[in-house]
């Protein structure tokens, strides 16, 4: 059975790591979080958890679908999604600017 669910949250930048690096993010917060964090423990319960506490996730992002992971944020709670250059140069997204999401899994 696949679940759905839809979320909308601001771009975010994460610049670090080793080579310094730029990364964004939508963070996953409140009842969205809540339902991806139920998914996560009947996965484990199950023997089915990945690296890193990771869910896989299918998201469409304006006309724009990808597969991708969340992760869990322990710093802030809820979840992060990572969003690819490709995804917000075909959806002109940049900083700051408010995600809407539509995520499976």
């Amino acid at each position: 059975m696949t679940e759905r669910l839809t979320h909308s949250a601001r771009l975010w930048r994460w610049t670090g790591g080793a080579n310094g690096g730029n990364w964004f993010f939508v963070s996953i917060t409140g009842e969205s979080a809540e339902t991806l964090s139920a998914t996560a423990a009947m996965r484990r319960l199950e023997g089915l958890s990945r690296g890193f506490g990771s869910l896989k996730v299918r998201v469409r992002i304006g006309e724009t679908r990808f597969a991708t992971s969340v992760f869990p944020s322990k710093a802030e709670g809820g979840w992060l999604l990572p969003v690819k250059a490709s995804v917000r140069k075909a959806q002109g997204l940049a900083e700051g600017d408010e995600v809407h999401l539509e995520i499976s899994f």
